[in-house]
């Protein structure tokens, strides 16, 4: 699959109660999540600093919760409760929010510019200087990086 180049909206039920979709006129930052992977277990507190700084984070889990029943929505609020995540964690149980962004893995951070435009695929530590780069009105410096993690878990 290859990235998408604009975000594609979305409409999904969060962890908080909320259904969620995409922000107008300001860049913002995807991250495609789930609870088992140790992967994103070591990057949390990452997203969490990124939330904290920047304001501007949904974490999607599209994992086959079939599979891996640790990635449930009810094993998601617990996680989300037991770690203190302070961004949108949303759950698509279709999975065609994954697929229409192209994504491989998990953690997998998509930074998008103002107009929703792709500005950046990979690794979440990329995400900060990504995000720091839009918000002072420059390119973006490094437009891609590799995403190490688990991947997706299709159904």
């Amino acid at each position: 699959m290859s990235p998408i180049k604009t975000a594609a909206d979305f409409s999904l039920p969060g962890v908080d109660g909320k259904t969620w979709s995409l922000p107008s006129g300001k860049p913002f930052a995807v991250v495609f999540s789930c609870n088992h992977c140790p992967y994103v277990q070591k990057a949390e507190a990452r997203l969490i600093e990124l939330q904290t700084r920047f304001g501007c984070l949904y974490a999607i889990n599209s994992n086959d919760d079939e599979g891996y029943p640790e990635d449930s929505f009810e094993n998601m609020v617990k996680r989300a409760q037991e770690k203190g995540f302070n961004f949108p964690y949303l759950r698509d149980a279709s999975q065609q929010v994954a697929r229409a962004y192209g994504a491989t893995h998990t953690p997998q951070l998509f930074v998008f510019d103002a107009d929703r435009r792709l500005a950046y695929t990979g690794s979440v530590d990329g995400a900060f200087d990504a995000l720091e780069d839009l918000q002072a009105g420059r390119p973006v410096r490094v437009p891609q990086t590799h995403a190490i993690g688990c991947t997706i878990k299709w159904k």
